[in-house]
């Protein structure tokens, strides 16, 4: 799988990158395994993930797989912290002591004395004191690179320009992750330029549009073993249940079969390789669901049929 470069970081990621958001609610330990498996064979490395997902047990499920699966220099792991946590609450705290308390929680979970990618999972009052954390965590060899999540243009450009003009011992960001999709293009209006600005790249989550892009929806059918059939998920698919997104899978079903592909590749293909995206984060449930994703390393969509896609959702991609 090909790798691209984090920034001036030194680290490398695949440029697809394996989300944990189900694991430990949806997606068992021996169901991850075999994802892991599949993925790190395919030559996958990104492994993203947060003390929230499955209330600190998708740490845990990935901390075991480092033990006795996949060794842990054949990985990247980004966490986060700031939001949520293991005791199952919705809160962002990201002051100092809860920023570090959550790092150290997720070293502990993990079974690592470090993190490759450390991120602010949401924008929160105090964010000096947030950034401060983030050179601390760097400076004790507690995490290897930071940056922030969630962020939209001008709190993004806001912590990127503190930590630029720093003193001595700050930390440069060097990521940041937001919702990209055919169905939630709002990063190209100022995140994408921001993390161009800034020299920050860019991991894509929900590239496909929640699980609503590969059409397993169409016709208003709602199947039993999908996300908007759960109850902890059914909010987050619903927003995208709408006639305007319906017609969107139906164009893209329209180009895969033309193409000789399944309809999951071309959204896939049009996120993975749109202008500033370093990585896009996959978050399939099973090595079944994986697959196609992965045998879509060697393809590529023709220039019309992304142009043809920007214009129905949304208009050109300017960044292009």
């Amino acid at each position: 799988m090909e790798q691209r470069a984090l920034g001036d970081t030194g680290i490398t990621v695949s440029r697809l990158g394996l989300g944990t958001l189900t694991w430990g609610r949806d997606v068992d330990p021996p169901q991850a395994r075999k994802l892991m498996r599949a993925f790190v064979a395919a030559g996958g490395n990104l492994i993203d993930t947060a003390p929230a997902y499955g209330a600190g047990l998708a740490e845990r499920i990935i901390g075991s797989l480092m033990r006795h699966d996949v060794p842990r220099e054949q990985l990247v792991i980004a966490t986060k912290a700031g939001f949520g946590g293991p005791d199952g609450g919705q809160r962002v705290d990201v002051s100092r002591q809860a920023l570090l308390a959550d790092l150290e929680g997720s070293l502990q979970r993990l079974g690592t004395d470090y993190v490759d990618i450390w991120q602010l999972h949401a924008w929160g009052e105090g964010l000096s004191e947030a950034l401060g954390a983030l050179d601390y965590a760097v400076a004790r060899g507690m995490a290897r690179a930071v940056g922030v999540c969630n962020y939209v243009g001008w709190q993004l450009g806001s912590a990127a320009t503190i930590q630029l003009l720093g003193d001595v011992g700050t930390t440069r960001l060097s990521v940041a992750s937001s919702e990209y999709s055919l169905l939630a293009r709002g990063a190209e209006t100022e995140v994408l330029p921001a993390c161009r600005y800034h020299g920050l790249g860019f991991f894509a989550w929900a590239p496909l549009g929640r699980g609503v892009l590969p059409g397993r929806y169409l016709g208003g059918v709602t199947p039993t073993d999908s996300r908007a059939a759960s109850p902890g998920f059914e909010w987050y698919v619903e927003p995208y249940l709408n006639a305007k997104s319906m017609a969107v899978v139906d164009a893209l079903a329209h180009a895969a079969e033309g193409l000789g592909m399944t309809p999951p590749q071309v959204p896939l293909l049009w996120v993975r390789d749109a202008p500033g995206v370093t990585a896009v984060l996959l978050g399939a449930r099973s090595a079944e669901q994986l697959q196609p994703y992965l045998d879509a390393e060697s393809k590529t969509l023709p220039n019309e049929i992304v142009s043809a896609l920007d214009d129905i959702t949304g208009g050109a991609n300017l960044l292009r």
